[in-house]
């Protein structure tokens, strides 16, 4: 990592495979949530990259994490805005040697659910959750807020419906894990590489484990 001045940093990723996962992973975020921000942590040769699909509206925090690995280590922890990281990234600006130069520190942006730390151990297994299944459930949701928010719906109407259905549970024997979580995995493209999903829960915490990546939530009224 290098820090200029305190205004910007790099990171230097382990190869040029794992910075195009990235900017993909990044640009799925974006197409989901325009204005959102992305968190990236940076701790020994492990790059985590947070964003959130659903927030909100008095509904869960749901986050997507993938990680990549570093050529180097690193201890960084930013936010900033999605659309500056990922046109930066598509822009070239990354430097040679699959490094990614961040954006400028000045352009670093506050997203609430970015103070949340997720632990990190502690998970217990839940049981498998059909990937088939999730997906059903996010185009379904999907189809609903499509139908109940037409053009020209105020921003809170939005974000109280998105809020009202990504809140619902995931099933009945779960009534705390959030229907939310297959939204951010199908959006994320978590699913798309088929195969089981994994629910494990810490706490307040759940998480649903694909080989693509991590999705996180809390409900609100444990926040």
């Amino acid at each position: 990592m290098r820090h200029d001045g305190g205004v910007t940093a790099t990171v230097h990723l382990a190869d040029a495979d794992t910075l195009a996962d990235l900017v993909t992973y990044l640009g799925r975020a974006r197409r989901a949530d325009p204005d959102g921000a992305a968190r990236l942590v940076a701790h020994g040769d492990v790059l985590a990259a947070y964003v959130s699909p659903v927030h909100g509206g008095g509904g869960p925090v749901v986050l997507g994490l993938r990680t990549g690995r570093l050529r180097a280590p690193a201890d960084l922890d930013v936010t900033v805005p999605l659309a500056a990281a990922v046109e930066r990234l598509a822009g070239g600006v990354a430097l040679p040697g699959a490094a990614l130069d961040l954006p400028d520190a000045r352009m670093s942006t506050t997203a609430s659910w970015a103070g949340m730390s997720p632990p990190r151990q502690g998970w217990q297994l839940v049981g498998p959750v059909d990937g088939v299944a999730l997906a059903g459930r996010a185009s379904s949701g999907i189809a609903e807020v499509a139908d109940g928010a037409p053009a020209g719906s105020g921003a809170a109407a939005v974000a109280a419906l998105r809020a009202r259905v990504w809140g619902r549970p995931l099933s009945d024997a779960e009534p705390d894990l959030p229907v939310g979580v297959a939204y951010a995995a199908m959006v994320l493209g978590f699913l798309e590489a088929g195969g089981p999903a994994t629910v494990f829960r810490s706490g307040p915490w759940w998480r649903v484990t694909t080989s693509a990546g991590h999705v996180l939530a809390r409900r609100p009224a444990l926040l």
